[in-house]
């Protein structure tokens, strides 16, 4: 894939902005549409970078719709998707269609659930960490004897309450999502989570990936009907690792943003570690040149 220069932060004046994330610009698209910029932004710790990663956005955005595809009404339909099927080059002014292309998908306008959906298949990150202190992750009891990166019995749903910006989500149990929104509308999610990803990690098996854990979010339509929105299995969301790697009791090499997590935690700001607030520290050229090859790698195994 041929990488464009990077894209930082969007600026189309033919839409008016709604939003933006970490790393999505969301445009109004009239009343009952979106239209979400993938820019070159990365995150690591609810903290945003202040250097871009080259054609991250394009690369984001290409997984997303590999996997909506894979699993929306054209493959295995397990969830409706959010996806409107128009081009996004057709909503913008023609000078506005080089900050678009690629990285950007056009889609319905929904009402978001404050609820991301993570499930792990793997312990890993602060699950591991969890495990360590608790023997359970987000009140889900595990069997004693795992390690670090063990696969577990079956995946477990461990969800979170989304922060704002800059703020870090909140984990929480199953009981306390049937608090904020309801037992039916707090099962469904978690059973069409669990559903996704036992036939993604499937899939991605077949390429000789490990999917270990991911998050999705869903949001209601103006019919009441659950719809899986806004990424998708990307490594933004999801701990991608090359299965030929994977051994159990070490942090295996991976394809997600684990590496520059890594660079961060062992990285010295005025000889102290970084405390994971704003500003982050600058990124040198080898990591985000690495981190760009890892995205990349990522999306050429996936879909080859």
């Amino acid at each position: 894939m041929t990488i464009v220069s990077a894209l930082h932060t969007s600026a189309l004046t033919s839409l008016t902005l709604l939003a933006r994330g970490k790393v999505r610009d969301n445009y109004a698209v009239g009343t009952d549409r979106i239209l979400m910029v993938a820019s070159d932004r990365i995150s690591a710790f609810d903290v945003i970078m202040g250097e871009p990663i080259p054609g991250k956005g394009v690369l984001l955005t290409q997984m997303a719709l590999y996997w909506f595809d894979k699993l929306g009404p054209k493959g295995l339909n397990l969830c409706p998707i959010h996806l409107t099927g128009d081009a996004p080059e057709s909503v913008v002014s023609a000078a506005e269609v080089s900050q678009v292309q690629g990285r950007s998908m056009l889609v319905k306008r929904l009402k978001p659930l404050p609820v991301e959906a993570v499930v792990r298949g793997y312990l890993a990150g602060s699950g591991w960490k969890e495990y360590q202190e608790e023997q359970a992750v987000c009140g889900v009891k595990l069997p004693s004897g795992l390690k670090n990166a063990s696969k577990l019995p079956e995946p477990i749903y461990t969800p979170a309450a989304k922060a704002a910006v800059g703020e870090h989500d909140e984990n929480i149990t199953f009981e306390k999502t049937v608090e904020m929104i309801g037992l039916d509308l707090a099962t469904r999610i978690r059973d069409i989570s669990i559903a996704i990803y036992k036939a993604a990690s499937a899939i991605a098996a077949e390429k000789g990936i490990i999917i270990a854990d991911t998050k999705f979010e869903f949001g209601l339509d103006t019919d009441g009907t659950l719809v899986l929105m806004d990424e998708v299995l990307t490594p933004d969301s999801s701990r991608y690792w090359p299965a030929e790697s994977y051994v159990e009791g070490v942090n295996p090499p991976s394809y997600d943003k684990q590496f520059l997590r890594d660079w961060l935690e062992s990285n010295l700001v005025n000889g102290k570690p970084w405390d994971k607030t704003p500003p982050a520290p600058r990124l040198p050229r080898e990591v985000i040149e690495k981190t760009s090859a890892k995205y990349e790698e990522a999306l050429q195994r996936l879909t080859r």
